[in-house]
């Protein structure tokens, strides 16, 4: 298999993750600030903070108020990080490659990109921001279920997994960690009255909260929202449980050694995490997920380095010190 073919269907399963998990996002954050009053400190800022798209939001608009933010998460194709751009980058992705995929997938991307466009172009206002959500999480999902009901297990799949969980993982931990910043007490006696509501739109988030009430059967606090989210070994959005499908899926693949002892450590750090600590103390919590971002980098850079290589990569190093001189 190609490492330019495998390369671009791990990132096309990114960006289409990364498109359903933006979408949760946004919905959720849409419902859960009717529901709060107006002083409540959990807003629309925080949706720019948890994509990563601080400066390219300053640098296009002027106030992170809900038009401005939705714009800029859902539409703006300025924003490499908003639905629409995840969602034209997976279509090209799998447009060079779709003669290793069923014909059905490569309709089905195609499909969501045209529909979710047209919406797009249509307007985002409160009335229509809605559907618009909706179209984007049921294709993507639709999109997930036709790649594991149809796709044979081979590399394709393979690769289509490690892009995907790895994504999943990485919003994962977006969202713990900007969601709970301000619902964990800064001081002993800081107590929101509505902390039980937002740790409730912490799961619904990542579509968890009927798993959580299944499995935890306890009402929903913070130690038990965070140990249930990073370290269950069964919710299929938990940092623990993603981790495990990247490693099954690296050792299904040739020279995984690297990349491999790059999943196992940052699994570890999940796994000996101390989450008592992180509900004492915001501040340790943003230090653990900081941690964890760089040891993601660190497993993505591995899978990169193995699996697709620039023409420099590739050779050993006498060649290409051959070719550097």
């Amino acid at each position: 298999m190609l490492s330019r073919v495998a390369e671009n269907l791990y990132w096309m399963a990114r960006y289409i993750e990364r498109a359903e998990d933006t979408a949760r996002l946004i919905s959720v954050t849409s419902h859960l600030m009717l529901d709060l009053p107006r002083r409540q400190p959990l807003g629309w800022s925080a949706m720019i903070d948890i994509t990563g798209g601080t400066e390219a939001f300053a640098a296009l608009y002027d106030e992170r108020n809900d038009r401005n933010v939705v714009q800029f998460l859902c539409a703006d194709r300025r924003n490499p990080g908003s639905i629409l751009s995840a969602l034209a980058e997976a279509r090209e992705n799998l447009r060079t490659t779709r003669d290793v995929v069923p014909r059905e997938v490569w309709e089905e991307v195609n499909q969501l990109y045209m529909g979710v466009g047209a919406q797009a172009e249509s307007g985002l206002g409160p009335g229509r921001r809605d559907v618009f959500l909706k179209q984007v999480t049921r294709g993507c999902q639709a999109l997930t279920g036709l790649i594991e009901g149809t796709l044979s297990h081979g590399m394709p799949r393979t690769f289509m997994t490690l892009g995907r969980q790895l994504e999943r993982a990485d919003m994962t931990t977006r969202i713990i960690d900007v969601r709970s910043g301000n619902l964990l007490p800064r001081h002993p006696d800081d107590i929101l009255p509505f902390e039980h509501l937002q740790w409730m739109s912490v799961l619904k988030s990542l579509t968890a909260y009927q798993m959580y009430r299944q499995h935890v059967r306890l009402r929903v606090r913070a130690t038990d929202v965070l140990t249930f989210l990073l370290q269950d070994a069964q919710l299929p959005r938990a940092v623990s449980r993603s981790l495990k499908d990247v490693a099954r899926s690296l050792r299904a693949l040739p020279r995984h050694d690297r990349a491999l002892a790059a999943a196992t450590l940052v699994h570890a750090d999940v796994a000996e995490a101390d989450v008592k600590a992180m509900v004492r103390s915001p501040e340790v919590l943003h230090e653990f997920i900081d941690t964890l971002q760089v040891g993601l980098g660190h497993l993505h850079d591995a899978i990169a380095r193995t699996y697709f290589p620039t023409p420099w990569e590739a050779l050993s190093e006498p060649e290409a010190a051959a070719r550097q001189a």
